[in-house]
């Protein structure tokens, strides 16, 4: 009985709703596929809402540009998908970023990507299925159209980054080689350091396992994460909002 209380505790707990933002004391850090954008079955065929596009834009401008959206996605893709001036943006999860005054830090590709690319290339060739994405600085292997790869799709990926120097990242029905040293805990902090988000309370809103590292870094930082979806026992996000609805809900809400 006991053990059945302390679970519905817990799951209360992390079920928790965010409070309300506050805009003159935020820096609000978004991700984007599974929060601002549901899913889609390729990675080109994602896009954000007309509706989500203006909550988005209306929560930068109540926020000062305490705003930045950090992704897994490439930089020059989240431009194209979500075309706000002056928006800050990080790309790849943050090895390059674009801040609000239009400066871009993107370092050079690393060594040993060229060899994984190929490599990959030719595995996504023999295993109908799996689509091969290259974002310059790291490759993404997606398995979305055929989930029983997924074994097979992550030993090829440690076995690519044990001999080439490479780090493995894993997302949903995704996993991907990328340099080492950069996360999207290390994109907020770096946000964090500099104007205008500097001083302020970090929120970061994401919904995967590679977001993780974001929430222990606004949770630090004296902030909190926000899980969009399941929120798995042991995440570092404080709070949970259920779907990408209900973000759009959240963000629309700071503004009314």
């Amino acid at each position: 009985m006991h053990q059945v209380d302390r679970q519905e505790q817990r799951s209360t707990a992390q079920a928790k709703h965010p409070p309300a933002l506050q805009p003159t004391t935020t820096a609000l850090f978004l991700d984007f596929d599974g929060t601002l954008s549901e899913l889609a079955p390729t990675p080109d065929a994602a896009h954000l809402s007309q509706s989500m596009l203006r909550a988005v834009s209306a929560a930068q401008a109540a926020l000062d540009g305490r705003l930045a959206i950090i992704s897994g996605r490439s930089l020059a893709m989240l431009e194209r998908l979500i075309p706000i001036p002056g928006l800050a943006l990080a790309g790849v999860h943050g090895l390059e970023r674009r801040f609000a005054n239009g400066e871009v830090d993107r370092p050079a590709p690393p060594q040993g990507l060229a060899a994984a690319r190929a490599r990959l290339l030719e595995f996504a060739a023999r295993e109908p299925g799996l689509m091969l994405e290259d974002k310059g600085l790291s490759i993404a292997l997606h398995y979305r159209a055929n989930p029983g790869l997924a074994p097979l799709a992550h030993a090829r990926a440690h076995s690519l980054a044990d001999s080439l120097g490479l780090i493995v990242q894993t997302g949903k029905m995704v996993v991907e080689l990328r340099p080492p040293g950069a996360d999207k805990g290390a994109a907020v902090r770096h946000f964090m350091a500099s104007p205008p988000f500097k001083g302020a309370r970090p929120l970061f809103v994401g919904d995967d396992d590679t977001d993780e590292s974001a929430f222990a870094a606004a949770a630090d930082l004296g902030g909190h994460g926000i899980r969009v979806g399941a929120h798995p026992h042991g995440s570092a996000a404080s709070f949970s909002l259920p779907t990408v609805a209900a973000v759009e809900r959240w963000l629309t809400g700071a503004t009314q």
